[in-house]
């Protein structure tokens, strides 16, 4: 090819068309980029989170979605003074400033009350002792029942008036009595009728 044929060649008028529609296309795309990029991304747009807590699930749903809010039940708890199905908690908190499609994760009550496992206190720790971790696990705690034996020394537990042991399973939030040594000398009596009461409850289950 000489020089004259090049120069034709980079001359024609089908190149320079060809990349002025190139040039032109790149534009256009560059610009509908930047037009819809705010729309896509929702740029600038804040929605407030409401305070959905304490609302029945579907009443909470119904309102995050009017505000283009995705509701999405995350967890379950247990609160005996609120009705089940209530929401005990969200994420994010009721005020954050978020774009609309924004996931708001839902804490709801659960029906019926978790279950604990009974860890191993009678006869094997303090009253004291005692206390701190059944009040740790959310348990109540009633009046104490003395009985002959060591002075402040759990000899066992009860619950709705029958004894429990390490490993039975017990509705959260229970009321406990701990019988506790009274300090006095043992009553053969008294530890009989714990003996047999304890005797009784495992022959039930």
């Amino acid at each position: 090819m000489n020089l004259s044929d090049f120069r034709k060649k980079i001359t024609a008028p089908i190149l320079w068309g060809n990349l002025l529609a190139m040039v032109i296309l790149t534009v256009v795309i560059c610009f509908c980029v930047w037009r819809f990029m705010d729309d896509y991304t929702h740029h600038g747009e804040r929605i407030s989170v409401p305070d959905v807590r304490g609302q029945f699930k579907a009443s909470a749903v119904y309102e995050l979605e009017t505000l283009s809010l995705e509701a999405v039940v995350a967890d379950s708890s247990y609160n005996r003074a609120l009705p089940p199905g209530t929401v005990l908690d969200q994420n994010p908190l009721p005020g954050s400033e978020v774009k609309s499609g924004r996931t708001i994760f839902l804490t709801i009550n659960s029906a019926t009350s978790p279950m604990v496992e009974m860890p191993d206190i009678a006869d094997n720790c303090s009253m004291r002792e005692a206390q701190a971790r059944l009040s740790g696990l959310g348990f109540k705690l009633g009046e104490m029942e003395y009985v002959a034996g060591d002075k402040d020394w759990v000899l066992g537990l009860k619950c709705h008036g029958r004894f429990v042991m390490q490993g039975d399973r017990v509705p959260a939030g229970s009321m406990i009595t701990l019988v506790v040594g009274s300090g006095t000398e043992e009553d053969n009596a008294d530890t009989d009728s714990i003996d047999s009461e304890e005797e009784e409850f495992v022959i039930r289950l």
